[in-house]
């Protein structure tokens, strides 16, 4: 009896250890498909709470609660397409469903469909040139209230018969048309001299503002030369750490200096302190820039003298697609742009100076060019903004200014280089509404390329003294 039941139980250990793969394979089978239904129904969803899912392997989305004014869209003809309660779809424009708050949103691209809250909020529909104004102007009133800068002393109380004074002290004559591409250098200073940010309490500053002026010294008969500079910059930088316990305190990472001479990008080359921890707040924004760093250092508006607001002209009396004026010679972009497009008769483009006032390029045309040139910045920019002409960007590498304020795709147009041959397409390709809506925030945003003796808020010196605003908080060790 007892053998057979041994007999038994070992038939059965043997059918158990023939039949054990099989059930492995028949586990793994019914953990696959119950995860292909799981992955089928996540797909037939079509809305919950106001969150995204994809469905059908389509690039549609369901969107609920949505404001229907902010449900605006343009066709691919540039016409704005009315919502209604009938159940209408058109490739990627916004439609509503039985009048109820639910919008089928097709063939949009998948990374713009980030950031939508419940409540319907998102940067793709909202046309603002600002990533988040709210959180920005609160900040910026908390800045106006707390920042401290010290300026260090040379350029209230520099020698002046001394021959490098001019280096240090203010101009008197800011808007002197001659000063050019070098306008914003010398206008940070006159700006910083003349706002409440200045503290003559060096403890309580955030920063320290070195106020060499590298245009100044460009043009000087003692230290005009780039290695000339260079030393100057060094010597002055070692005298700073010297006389004042500051520098020491944070090893430079709260000092800055300001410039728009393309010269001065190699000004700290000769000082490993200034060049690695001080921030360099330079028009030559330039991310492949040997001495540029992204993160520490901030790009200046470059802006042309200009003492009053421009009246723009409306977009209907712009005849012109695109306009451009300057040299070629030290650009192969540049070359290749007068070349492909010098015989088109809706472009005005030319090698040098326009066949009519340059002012009258921007005001006639649509489409501004800033085109890499010696370096990746222009004044241009600022121009096209000033005269309501949408910028179109091509210049690579360029870290654009208060760009983590404003968000640049709503009132420019950026063209990789090597796009320079399809431009034409890329700018008639532009919906009408929205070039109305990038025009528009040309009226929003030029403020923030203006430079006033007296600063005004939310101007170019404002919203740069914000870039160093966002870089405060070093440590530092005791006095």
């Amino acid at each position: 009896m007892a053998f057979c039941s041994l007999n038994q139980s070992y038939k059965l250990f043997r059918l158990w250890v023939f039949l054990r793969p099989f059930s492995v394979m028949l586990f793994v089978v019914v953990m696959v498909g119950a995860l292909l239904m799981v992955q089928t129904k996540m797909k037939d969803l079509t809305h919950k709470n106001g969150t995204f899912v994809q469905f059908n392997g389509q690039e549609e989305v369901s969107v609920k609660n949505l404001e229907l004014k902010k449900l605006q869209n343009w066709s691919s003809e540039g016409q704005i397409v009315s919502i209604s309660n009938s159940p209408v779809n058109k490739n990627g424009t916004f439609v509503q469903f039985d009048g109820q708050e639910e919008v089928l949103v097709k063939n949009l691209e998948p990374k713009k469909l980030e950031n939508w809250s419940s409540e319907g909020q998102n940067e793709f529909i909202n046309n603002s040139p600002y990533h988040n104004w709210e959180l920005f102007a609160a900040d910026y009133e908390e800045m106006m209230k707390t920042l401290k800068i010290f300026v260090y002393p040379d350029a209230f109380t520099s020698n002046k018969s001394s021959p490098f004074s001019s280096i240090f002290l203010p101009l008197t004559n800011p808007f002197d048309p001659k000063l050019g591409n070098y306008f914003s250098e010398h206008m940070f200073k006159i700006a910083l001299l003349g706002s409440s940010l200045v503290t003559q309490n060096p403890k309580e500053a955030h920063f320290y503002y070195m106020p060499f002026s590298i245009n100044v010294m460009r043009n000087h008969p003692r230290v005009h030369s780039a290695a000339a500079i260079e030393d100057f910059v060094a010597s002055y930088t070692d005298r700073v750490r010297s006389e004042f316990s500051f520098w020491s305190a944070s090893g430079g990472a709260d000092h800055f200096y300001v410039y728009c001479h393309s010269i001065g990008r190699d000004a700290a080359s000769k000082h490993q302190e200034l060049h690695h921890n001080a921030i360099q707040v330079t028009c030559s924004s330039n991310y492949f820039q040997r001495l540029y760093v992204a993160h520490k250092d901030i790009a200046l508006p470059q802006v042309w003298p200009r003492q009053h607001e421009e009246v723009l002209n409306p977009p209907d009396a712009r005849y012109k697609l695109v306009f451009f004026a300057g040299r070629v010679q030290n650009s192969l972009a540049r070359r290749d742009l007068l070349e492909l497009w010098k015989n088109d008769s809706s472009f005005d483009i030319f090698s040098g100076s326009s066949s009519f006032p340059y002012k009258e390029g921007f005001r006639r045309s649509r489409y501004c060019l800033h085109v890499k040139g010696y370096e990746v910045n222009t004044a241009r920019v600022s121009d096209a903004i000033q005269h309501g002409c949408i910028p179109v960007l091509i210049s690579n590498h360029y870290d654009l200014p208060l760009a983590n304020i404003l968000d640049w795709s709503k009132f420019s147009i950026i063209v990789n280089e090597r796009d320079i041959p399809h431009l034409k397409k890329i700018l008639l390709s532009v919906p009408k509404r929205m070039y109305l809506n990038m025009y528009q925030n040309l009226g929003i945003v030029r403020r923030h390329f203006a430079w006033y003796s007296s600063p005004k808020k939310y101007d170019s010196f404002h919203m740069t003294v914000y870039q160093l605003w966002l870089r405060r908080g070093l440590l530092r060790v005791a006095w």
